[in-house]
């Protein structure tokens, strides 16, 4: 389950509360459990060997808690190409407009095409900084032949 997905079931978890008089108490257990998670994975992730904490920043679940708790090593741009390489098809970076929150991309050539929803999953995964995407084709380009006239046109 992704940081996304469960963000989302908790949300419909204090939705389904409120009114109830209940909705305050449970929006104070939610922060009361971030506040100790956080904590916990303070103390744990200085303490990973570098090659180690690499292999885990790969895995959604521990790059949305590390993003979660501002505890993730990397830089926006470093989770933006480590989320693009975890796709099918190449896509060549444009820019990042931070205030905005908006990622350009250019679709390569040589790639059959991801679809957009693949993309922002593991954006939000890796980089939910970017909330806005642009996503570009790369142009085609014309393929000049040599190959001798038809016999219809040398006539």
């Amino acid at each position: 389950m992704t940081a996304e997905q469960t963000g989302l079931r908790i949300q419909e978890a204090l939705d389904a509360l409120a009114g109830s008089g209940a909705e305050q108490a449970a929006e104070q257990l939610v922060r009361e459990l971030m506040e100790f998670y956080g904590e916990g994975l303070a103390r744990l992730v200085p303490e990973l060997p570098p090659p180690a904490l690499s292999r885990l920043l790969d895995d959604p679940a521990v790059a949305g808690l590390l993003i979660l708790h501002e505890l993730h090593p990397e830089d926006v741009d470093t989770r933006i190409r480590r989320a693009l390489d975890s796709l099918p098809e190449p896509l060549e970076v444009l820019g990042f407009e931070p205030a905005a929150g908006t990622l350009r991309l250019r679709r390569t050539a040589s790639g059959c095409g991801c679809g957009e929803a693949e993309v922002e999953a593991a954006l939000a995964c890796h980089a939910p900084e970017v909330t806005s995407l642009e996503l570009e084709r790369a142009p085609q380009l014309l393929q000049i032949g040599t190959r001798p006239p038809l016999a219809a046109e040398a006539r």
